[in-house]
């Protein structure tokens, strides 16, 4: 499919060298030095060894490249047609997990395709966001508040979040929810709206509790308000975590030199609780400037979506910087205390697969926007869809 790019401003096809020379070469390295610094913690984790984690992070991190460079280099027009299309076969995916998929850990999240394995919500949170700008794209600024044109909006976030919660993954499926809701408030829904949905949350939170959340997710809930209660069981992940991040002080104890992490008290080190093992050997320096790096990422992001002359292009970069936020701030929160432990990793330092060729497959999308900024997209208007 060919399309005309004006991104030049010569109203010809966009080549190659054009691409190539409207990279944002800078936003990459940040992306590869955050990268690095979890193949370091990896390879901590792994007591000095590049096996297990390390060196195959580093091959998926290999492949998360060629997946950058290949959605950032594709018309944005291109992922606005194929918004609707990949938004329903992940939902596919995710209907899968419930007949075929794979258990681990207590949940059915995974799904065994040949020699890989993958993890269909961690995808839903990129497909949401894109069906959701497509949508929004062809719909008016005062079509976003009518009752009738939310339908569709609440179908497609709440669909994938019920199905998300049967596998159980709370933490998915409210990461899910927050970023559509984010996304309704970016694409200018009334405030009288929020705050009236704002108010109904408090009844719908208490049917929650009473009839969707699982025993094992209340008790996390119980136990992020007194760890105490049960330093053994149920709140031993949160008190070695606290322990670890405060034994790291100012400066840390030093790379591999961690006593929390190095001799298995803190528990899933390579993944939810990688943060607190960095904080222990590299102290509140070290956390403080990898949470900087985090922060340069999302100003690139948000410069991208701001400068986007397509409404399609802006709050799909939007969107994937709200994601990626929410990724940030909820694990550092959960590992802090501040908030209930749910399973969401540490963008592009966490050892996951799935998750690392979603963060690389989302940072294409936004290099896209930023390469084809000036693109047009007409927002042809729809009667409901």
């Amino acid at each position: 499919m060919a399309y005309l790019d004006t991104s030049m401003g010569s109203g010809r096809d966009l080549r190659f060298a054009d691409k190539l020379k409207a990279m944002d070469w800078t936003f990459l390295l940040l992306v590869i030095l955050i990268a690095c610094i979890g193949f370091a913690m990896l390879f901590s984790v792994a007591n000095g060894s590049l096996n297990p984690w390390a060196s195959r992070q580093m091959v998926r991190f290999a492949i998360g490249l060629v997946i950058f460079f290949i959605v950032a280099f594709t018309d944005i027009r291109v992922w606005m047609d194929m918004a609707y299309p990949f938004y329903f076969a992940v939902l596919v995916l995710l209907i899968a997990v419930d007949f075929v998929g794979v258990t681990g850990m207590g949940a059915q999240r995974w799904l065994k395709l040949g020699p890989i394995q993958i993890q269909p919500s961690e995808i839903m949170k990129i497909a949401v966001v894109m069906a959701l700008a497509r949508y929004f794209h062809g719909i008016t600024l005062d079509q976003v508040s009518r009752p009738l044109f939310l339908i569709p909006v609440f179908a497609m976030i709440g669909i994938p979040m019920v199905i998300v919660l049967r596998q159980p993954d709370l933490g998915t499926a409210a990461l899910l929810g927050a970023t559509g809701v984010a996304l309704l408030f970016l694409a200018g829904l009334k405030f009288r709206i929020i705050f009236t949905s704002l108010f109904l949350a408090i009844p719908a939170g208490y049917v929650a509790w009473t009839y969707v959340l699982l025993d094992y997710q209340k008790e996390r809930i119980f136990t992020f308000l007194d760890p105490s209660r049960d330093p053994l069981g149920a709140g031993y992940n949160i008190i070695q975590s606290i322990i670890a991040l405060g034994s790291g002080g100012l400066f840390g104890k030093g790379y591999m030199q961690g006593s929390q992490a190095q001799l298995d008290f803190l528990p899933e080190k390579q993944t939810d609780f990688i943060f607190t093992m960095l904080g222990e050997e590299f102290g509140l320096v070290g956390g403080a400037f990898l949470l900087g790096l985090y922060v340069v990422v999302l100003g690139y992001g948000i410069a991208y979506a701001l400068q986007s002359k397509n409404h399609f292009g802006r709050l799909l970069a939007m969107g994937i910087c709200v994601n990626f936020f929410l990724y940030l701030f909820i694990n550092a929160a959960m590992v802090m205390g501040l908030l209930p432990v749910v399973g969401v990793p540490l963008p592009l330092v966490s050892y996951g697969g799935t998750a690392m060729m979603t963060l690389m497959f989302g940072f294409g999308l936004l290099m896209s926007v930023h390469i084809h900024k000036n693109t047009d997209a007409p927002r042809s208007t729809v009667s409901l869809w």
